[in-house]
């Protein structure tokens, strides 16, 4: 009896540190499981479908880390950042991706380094009257109630009077001050740029001179006994090398190195000619787009950046048409009437497609596109001799970002000798590639991306498989996504 106990007793004991066993570390669950979960908001900062499926900045950074890790990225959309701190603050997430630092939310996790800083800026309605200070917005500040300047504002300015709209985030209430439902939001500086291209008559009251918005990875927080580091420390290491190689660079001018192209006129202009002209054309945008496998969105943002949508348009160099072809250009896609819309349309598409698949195979999407777009401009010999000019200056010469530098060499005497086909109008080249960027996002968004009835924009010169129907895409809790980042 005695010796049964005594077993039992080790048995116990045995059994008792088995449970007692420290939960895995991070980044062990993370290399166990193959997968690496990542918590964040649906936003154009963050995660969003478009198109061709999930994108966003901070998907495509967190998705560079899983692939250095060697794991399958999952994401998990929630509705808030609030929700996105209880899913890393209960381990249910591993990083929390796209939050603001603030000192309330130090103490619920831990944050890496910032990796992205903005300053803040005060919206308001054209012909409103327009404040000059915090002091001012009294009785007229609507704020979403999951940002962390709510928290700052009632710790820094008490006296400032805000309403918390616990239902909307900071682009719904920007949508609802453009349409005069609102007085006045505080909104991320790269936000507010953004939404003035769709709603041309937000204007900047002024910007928060003493707070800036910085951007950082959410972690669960310190375990108290022994240390759950690695996994940290890793994302902390990823960041750094991510900044100084350019990486994180290239990736912030991919996603809103164009959104102040157009400026309140050219939104306002862009928006009345979308209803008084858009219309007639669309549906040869389309059928060129059908025909040539792409986003008709993208063919018309050339044609308005070309002639916006005349079909009579001429240009001083004899350039006609809705698209603008050159004679030369016209003979060699078998347009011989270029003042035919539907002729200029679908010799225009036909002109971008031969660009787009003439180009090197390791300039890839959606730098391909931006190269293709600056070919259809100044010519495939610029182009090329750009990216020769970066090359001898030992930088990435398929980065858009690099050539986006580059071009503008084209009019300099100091680097035309060194090239095949001499000058060319760099600049505009350039300014014409963000201008159809632009563009195409505001058409994107008018027409809802998540409804897209046409084939998305070329990849490796084949078409992806649109979806069927809004209902074909509806966004999961978790998303799985092996494809690299960068």
């Amino acid at each position: 009896m005695i010796r049964f106990l005594c077993v039992l007793s080790v048995t116990a004991f045995t059994l008792a540190l088995a449970t007692c066993t420290a939960r895995p570390g991070l980044l062990e669950q993370v290399n166990t499981l193959g997968t690496l979960r990542v918590a964040t908001v649906n936003s154009a900062m963050t995660y969003y479908l478009d198109a061709d499926g999930p994108t966003g900045f901070e998907y495509d950074l967190a998705r560079a880390f899983a692939e250095q890790l060697g794991v399958r990225l999952e994401i998990e959309v929630l509705p808030d950042r609030r929700a996105v701190l209880d899913a890393v603050a209960s381990g249910r997430a591993q990083i929390g991706a796209g939050i603001a630092v603030s000192d309330a939310r130090r103490e619920r996790v831990r944050f890496t380094p910032p990796y992205a800083e903005s300053k803040l800026e005060a919206v308001y309605r054209v012909h409103r009257d327009k404040p000059e200070t915090l002091a001012e917005l009294s009785g007229h500040l609507t704020l979403p109630a999951d940002t962390a300047l709510a928290a700052w504002l009632r710790s820094r300015h008490p006296d400032i009077e805000f309403t918390v709209d616990p239902s909307a985030n900071t682009e719904e209430l920007m949508d609802r001050v453009a349409d005069g439902e609102l007085d006045i939001t505080i909104a991320n500086a790269e936000i507010v740029a953004m939404n003035q291209r769709y709603y041309p008559n937000l204007r900047v009251a002024f910007d928060l001179p003493d707070v800036r918005q910085r951007l950082a990875w959410a972690f669960p927080p310190a375990p108290t006994i022994g240390g759950d580091h690695f996994l940290y420390n890793k994302a902390i290491a990823f960041l750094h090398d991510v900044r100084a190689d350019g990486r994180l660079r290239i990736l912030r001018d991919r996603y809103f190195g164009h959104v102040e192209r157009l400026g309140f006129v050219g939104g306002q202009e862009f928006a009345r000619q979308v209803d008084d002209r858009l219309g007639r054309w669309r549906k040869y945008f389309k059928r060129a787009a059908r025909k040539y496998d792409l986003d008709w969105r993208l063919l018309a943002a050339i044609g308005y950046q070309e002639s916006h949508w005349d079909k009579d348009a001429v240009s001083p160099t004899t350039v006609r048409g809705i698209m603008m072809l050159t004679q030369a250009a016209a003979k060699e896609v078998d347009v011989d009437n270029r003042r035919d819309p539907q002729q200029s349309i679908d010799g225009g598409a036909q002109y971008f497609v031969r660009m787009f698949d003439r180009l090197p195979d390791e300039i890839r999407p959606p730098d391909r596109t931006w190269f293709a777009l600056a070919a259809y401009n100044i010519g495939y010999g610029h182009v090329m001799d750009a990216r020769r000019l970066l090359e001898a200056r030992n930088r990435d010469p398929n980065l858009w970002v690099n050539l986006r530098d580059a071009l503008p060499w084209l009019t300099q005497e100091r680097y035309i000798s060194n090239t095949r086909y001499g000058y060319a109008r760099g600049h505009e080249a350039a300014t014409y590639v963000g201008n159809i960027r632009a563009y195409y996002d505001i058409l994107t968004w008018m027409t809802n991306s998540h409804a897209a009835e046409e084939p998305p924009a070329l990849e490796d010169g084949k078409s992806q498989t649109a979806p069927k129907s809004e209902t074909d895409i509806q966004d999961p809790a978790t998303i799985s996504i092996d494809s690299p980042a960068f």
